[in-house]
């Protein structure tokens, strides 16, 4: 299997695809503007999604620093794929995904030192592990092409709804 077919949500009857541009991600957290980092959700279902983006390459990206954009904020990217994914979830069931805060990574690990050399587009699929009703943990892998760029998890600590 290439890392492309395994960056993909699990097979479900309930796969949603649809519009789900960059003004539709930005509606569904908390980082804005140019922090905002992904351009289009290709598919998502419960338990899981896979987005896209072309950021990575864009000179105005807020995480690069000494005109690179280096492979360990694709944990940012993989946080904020969970954040998409929840605001998914919840908007499905007319509410609005409760704030959360990233508290652990554990097994990342990073294929390339940096990522804005890469042309096209990366993707992420994150995925659902364990949730409950104060926190949750995703897996995440973010390719470029068929090429593994990185992986991870992530846990997220939900604060009380406002």
């Amino acid at each position: 299997m290439s890392d492309r077919e395994a960056n993909r949500p699990s097979p479900s009857s309930s796969v949603r695809t649809g519009p789900s541009g960059r003004e539709r991600i930005a509606a569904l957290i908390p980082h804005q503007g140019e922090m905002c980092l992904w351009d289009e959700v290709v598919e998502w279902d419960a338990s899981s999604i896979r987005l896209r983006t072309r950021r990575h390459r864009d000179p105005a990206n807020p995480l690069r620093s000494g005109h690179r954009l280096r492979a360990v904020h694709l944990c940012e990217y993989g946080a904020q794929a969970m954040a998409v994914h929840g605001g998914l979830r919840a908007g499905e069931g007319g509410g609005v995904a409760r704030p959360g805060v990233l508290v652990a990574l554990r097994g990342v690990k990073l294929m390339v030192a940096r990522i804005d050399d890469l042309a096209g587009e990366i993707e992420c699929t994150a995925q659902v592990l364990v949730e409950g009703e104060s926190g949750q943990q995703y897996a995440f892998r973010i390719c470029h092409a068929d090429t593994l760029l990185a992986e991870g998890r992530a846990a997220v600590i939900l604060l009380p709804a406002k």
